[in-house]
């Protein structure tokens, strides 16, 4: 009767008006039912299911819910499953309080799209909201109320494999994609049923772990913080995300976990960030190794900080009642973190219903269907990057005799890549299934080449995590013979090759970037038969490059590009689809490079290679081999100069800053115009260029536009050494053009 009670009393209170105040109303009534034990309890968020990303694993976690001693579980998906454990909750625990149920769902759900770094290759912002709602609908239809996504940390070391889950090296870019993300999975409305709550994450600074090497620490000023990091972070919060992640890194010598300074000064007082904080997996228990103390005081170093949820750990139901006896950690401190989980259940309809939005019919409907394959189709169809294309080499003839070789050409484990969620690789479509859809009858020659890797330590590695690499029974001398014998047989060469996905994403950290195992051996071997080589990269980071781009015909970039891979894949390299993607982080030369990114600061000794005490390198150039930014197609652009409407900016007015973009080549496409901003003098040193807006055009063969970009001065703010926002008058440099490496540009006076 109770339970009835309970439901029926929100239900009441979603339908009135005053909705905030009714809500503040329901929680303190609940509130006041709850034991302290009880409050602590939602607190506690335990893995239970398919899927496990550390080293351990929750127990007993039944009799938990059942005592009330758990406020969400995660890794738990599908209507029967979901419903199986929210039944304990609101039957058989005391209060009845539902279970909030989550999930890593990064890049889809069952349907995959390409991984978050070859999303945002698409520039698209509005595509990449419509993908945030398709996940969301699929994952609400199979149970899943919350996801840990996106992942907005800012990343400009290649060698952290986590760089795949993110956008990229651009602040800017960033916070656009951050936003559409939030907008697309929480839709404004957490009471629609098809609606997920988002998790902003990892915050904050994960990506510049140093070396690196994941899990590592992180270390920099307030100002690289504000100005180049925090912005994304920033912007999801803006856009109304319900939830954030804490990272495993330190800021300023405390764990991000316990730092009080960024989880309560910054995200909740400065920010108005009024969401649930929780760890990442069983990151409060590793402060233990991080040196703040025992497990008691990382709990209490947690809570006090601002985490309300521990994700794992167990530190805060074993800890938190003794640290709340003995004053360490105030009952109002439980009670506010207690409060905003409440909320969050509330806010999505759980109270009222806890089984909201799951059934097998709606499952059956919203999960794979037509409209959500066509959009992973064309998702990565527009995220494909064409780094080089000499001689035309691409589109490819389908008259001629062409040989694809290589271990993925074939595959469909690896094409829907890391975090790849519910999503099942035997459901992807391989290139060389697309080929036959598509060329119905054409006999193109095949030969596997080589093993993606060869390192049998690395393999077992790979395989205890899914990797499900199988060498071949062949030598790579035999492969490598088969292949040349295949090669021989054809006009034109297409090498497909790239990384195993478990080589990047969490825990994939690589020393050394280049393609792994016989794959380069394979290339060389093939470039000297003396035919055309088109290189297809299936990876899920920038590699170094540098051989491929000097000797090979045509470079083509295509991520892990998820369900629908090969199908995009084969429709751009036959032309039935122009590449338009653009690269959000830059490809070094090699590693040596590293960090390498366009928005650098210059050095009171800037490049000059006809001096010998500037800063660069002896034995490489100082630029990438491709820059932020970059990206071809099939045709042919051209871009006028700049032109401003005025040359004077003042405190309250705005200039436009305009260039014509004209398709000069002989087939449709599309290109992202990119507009960079360079403040040329401040109080503190700036970038050379900062990226302030993007525009994408379709053109047809002839066609040309007039692009146009509003600058105010809110786009020329920063902050300051005092960590203020503010724009300072001077002169500015704006740059409009198809990568960061324009130099067409124009100048204006700001004056305030």
């Amino acid at each position: 009767m109770k339970k009835m009670f309970l439901f029926l009393t929100a239900a009441l209170f979603i339908s009135c008006s005053s909705h905030k105040s009714e809500m503040d109303k329901f929680v303190d009534d609940l509130m006041g039912q709850m034991t302290l034990e009880e409050k602590i309890g939602q607190l506690h968020l335990p893995t239970v299911g398919f899927d496990v990303t550390g080293p351990r694993l929750s127990e007993a976690v039944e009799q938990k819910i059942k005592d009330g001693q758990v406020g969400g579980v995660f890794n738990t998906y599908t209507p029967n499953a979901v419903r199986k454990l929210q039944e304990l909750a609101v039957t058989q625990s005391r209060l009845h309080i539902p279970l909030l149920f989550g999930y890593d769902v990064i890049h889809g759900h069952r349907t995959i799209y390409p991984v978050p770094l070859g999303l945002s290759a698409t520039w698209d912002t509005e595509l990449i909201r419509r993908i945030a709602v398709a996940v969301a609908d699929e994952a609400s239809a199979d149970g899943i109320h919350w996801t840990f996504s996106p992942m907005v940390d800012i990343a400009r070391d290649p060698r952290w494999g986590r760089v795949s889950e993110g956008a990229g090296e651009d602040p800017f870019l960033g916070a656009e994609i951050a936003r559409a993300m939030v907008q697309g999975y929480e839709q404004g409305d957490l009471s629609k049923p098809n609606a997920i709550m988002s998790c902003i994450k990892h915050f904050a600074l994960y990506g510049a772990a140093e070396a690196g090497r994941d899990y590592n620490t992180t270390d920099m000023s307030r100002l690289r913080m504000f100005n180049e990091y925090l912005p994304p972070y920033k912007a999801a919060v803006e856009a109304g995300a319900s939830s954030i992640m804490t990272s495993f890194n330190e800021i300023d010598g405390i764990p991000a976990t316990g730092n009080r300074w960024l989880l309560t000064d910054l995200l909740r007082r400065q920010w108005g960030f009024s969401g649930l904080v929780v760890t990442d997996y069983t990151a409060i228990a590793e402060m233990e190794n991080h040196g703040v103390g025992d497990k008691a005081q990382a709990a209490a170093m947690a809570i006090n900080a601002g985490v309300d949820m521990d994700m794992v750990s167990e530190y805060f139901i074993d800890e938190l009642p003794a640290l709340a006896k003995a004053g360490k950690v105030k009952q109002t401190t439980i009670d506010a973190a207690c409060r905003r989980i409440l909320e969050a259940k509330y806010k999505l309809g759980l109270f009222a219903d806890p089984y909201r939005g799951i059934n097998e019919e709606r499952a059956a409907t919203q999960i794979m269907n037509t409209e959500k394959l066509a959009l992973s189709k064309e998702a990565a169809v527009k995220s494909i990057v064409l780094l080089k294309n000499d001689h035309r080499t691409l589109p490819l003839d389908a008259s001629k005799k062409i040989a694809f070789i290589g271990p993925l050409v074939h595959d469909r484990c690896n094409l829907i890549g890391n975090w790849s969620a519910a999503g099942n690789p035997q459901q992807a479509v391989s290139l060389w299934s697309a080929l036959e859809n598509k060329f119905a009858g054409n006999t193109f020659l095949y030969a596997k080449g080589c093993n993606l890797i060869d390192d049998a330590t690395l393999r077992d590695k790979l395989n205890q995590h899914g990797g499900n690499i199988i060498p071949d029974s062949r030598s790579p001398q035999q492969l490598l013979a088969e292949a040349l014998q295949t090669a021989r047989r054809a006009d034109i060469i297409v090498a497909v090759l790239g990384e195993p996905f478990g080589m990047s994403g969490e825990a994939a950290s690589r020393s050394h970037i280049d393609l792994p195992g016989h794959q380069q051996a394979l290339l060389k071997a093939l470039k000297e038969t003396g035919k055309p080589v088109v290189l297809v990269l299936m990876n899920g980071r920038p590699l170094t490059l540098t051989w491929e781009h000097d000797h090979l015909d045509a470079i083509l970039e295509t991520w892990y590009a998820g369900t629908r891979a090969g199908d995009a894949i084969a429709d751009v390299l036959f032309g039935d689809a122009n590449p338009s993607g653009k690269l959000t982080m830059t490809f070094p030369r090699n590693v040596g490079q590293i960090p390498v990114y366009y928005n650098h600061k210059n050095t009171g000794r800037p490049f000059n290679d006809k001096e010998k005490y500037t800063s660069k390198y002896l034995d490489v150039s100082n630029e990438p081999l491709y820059p932020f930014g970059h990206g071809l197609s099939y045709t042919q652009f051209t871009c006028s100069a700049v032109q401003l409407s005025d040359t004077t900016l003042t405190a309250a007015g705005s200039i436009t800053a305009s260039v014509t973009i004209a398709n000069s080549g002989d087939c449709a496409g599309e290109e992202t115009v990119q507009l960079y901003i360079r403040d040329c003098t401040g109080s503190i040193t700036r970038p050379v260029k900062e990226l302030k807006g993007f525009q994408k055009v379709a053109l047809q063969p002839g066609e040309s536009r007039q692009i146009t970009f509003t600058i105010t001065p809110e786009a020329l703010k920063f902050y300051n050494a005092d960590l203020l926002l503010t724009a300072e008058p001077g002169e500015f440099w704006v740059f409009i053009g198809g990568s960061s490496a324009t130099e067409n540009k124009a100048t204006f006076t700001l004056s305030l």
